[in-house]
């Protein structure tokens, strides 16, 4: 994957606007979506979809996905079997 910065803050601590990863294809050809890390979690944006659209996952939920190897492993399983 290619993964850029499209956004940034000066500021070291993430603030409400938060950063925007654009995240491509390896080849870099695709855009498969933006990231938006902020404060009070993460918003993934597939494909073009704008901000407001997206998926929102607090950063408690964030957490508990990533706690453990099992539980990412299942969590991925999970969203693959959709």
């Amino acid at each position: 994957m290619e993964v850029w910065i499209k956004a940034l803050e000066v500021e070291m601590q993430v603030k409400q606007k938060g950063i925007e990863l654009e995240v491509r294809s390896p080849d870099g050809k695709e855009q498969l979506g933006d990231c938006y890390v902020t404060m009070t979690g993460l918003v993934w944006c597939n494909g073009k979809t704008k901000k407001e659209n997206g998926i929102k996952v607090k950063w408690e939920d964030l957490i508990a996905i990533c706690k453990s190897d099992a539980s990412l492993k299942a969590a991925v399983k999970a969203a693959k079997a959709l």
